[in-house]
């Protein structure tokens, strides 16, 4: 039974929990693309090797010696990769309440063991620089898992978004489409730079830097669906106060014979029951489309 007031008219009050929950998914897609571009650069905290002397030679050495346990800048280092961490788990935590379960929604949660193992990383650093002191070993148990274990994480993110892409609900879903070329691009750059425990060295460093390129693009991408996201996640403007006798005056004779929802670019006749169906979730004059999850268009999960 439609709401209303003392006049008869709607209620503007009757569209206010509509809207808020719409201005709330808004704010959380919005604020997801601010901390994956932010975490995009920081993760690429190898360029700090710009200005901070670390003596490491960029070309042969991991990133991951700079916070080595025996290095004068593990602090530093160390306090940007955990803050890399907490801004793509925090972004993870945003999206996901707001996504139906699908292939979209296992690649966002795949950031989450992301930024799980990029913590264990630091907690669990290597003993020293092998590519600087004679003697270190390359190889150490603990980091070689939780760092082969970022790995898996962000290639399972890209997979499961490209598998999204490729779905009926995915097919406009940019970051997805990309992601089919980033993977194998990525997952060369980090398997070439496992060289010295398997004897080869030299040009790890390289090779390692080029896949960190590749993962703070993907993060980057992922910020660009969020943000998208966000500017399609409008709510519907509650109803007016004006009365039936001023709507009428106004646009003719009102249509009494069923309730109106609002309309949708790509939308189809009316089914009978006064609905009107939604092609693939559009939007038309900032109305958001009835029955989608997470509200925005095309993809249950937009990358």
């Amino acid at each position: 039974m439609q709401g209303g007031n003392a006049s008869g008219s709607p209620d503007p009050a009757d569209g206010a929990p509509a809207s808020r929950q719409g201005t709330r998914r808004a704010v959380r897609w919005r604020a997801a693309a601010v901390l994956l571009l932010v975490a995009g650069v920081t993760y690429n905290d190898w360029l700090l090797q710009l200005w901070v002397h670390t003596g490491l030679d960029q070309r042969n050495s991991y990133v991951s010696e700079a916070f080595a346990s025996d290095q004068p800048h593990q602090m530093l280092f160390g306090a940007v990769e955990l803050l890399t961490a907490a801004m793509v788990l925090a972004a993870a935590c945003l999206v996901l309440p707001v996504l139906p379960w699908s292939w979209a929604a296992a690649g966002w949660a795949a950031l989450v063991l992301f930024a799980a193992c990029s913590v264990a990383d630091v907690v669990l650093p290597m003993r020293c620089a092998p590519s600087r002191e004679a003697g270190c070993p390359t190889a150490n148990v603990a980091h070689t898992v939780t760092s082969g274990l970022v790995h898996f994480a962000v290639f399972a993110s890209m997979t499961a978004l490209a598998v999204h892409a490729r779905s009926a609900t995915g097919r406009r879903c940019r970051a997805g489409r990309w992601a089919r070329r980033l993977l194998p691009v990525s997952m060369t750059a980090a398997i070439l730079s496992a060289g010295p425990y398997v004897g080869f060295f030299g040009g790890q460093g390289i090779a390692q830097r080029i896949h960190l390129v590749t993962v703070g693009v993907w993060m980057w991408w992922l910020a660009a669906e969020a943000a998208r996201a966000g500017r399609l996640t409008r709510p519907a403007p509650p109803p007016t106060a004006r009365t039936n006798a001023e709507r009428g005056a106004a646009t003719g004779p009102a249509d009494t014979s069923s309730p109106r929802v609002p309309s949708c670019q790509g939308s189809t006749p009316d089914d009978g029951s006064g609905a009107r169906s939604c092609a693939r979730g559009a939007f038309h004059a900032g109305h958001q489309c009835p029955g989608r999850a997470g509200g925005f268009a095309d993809c249950p999960g937009p990358v």
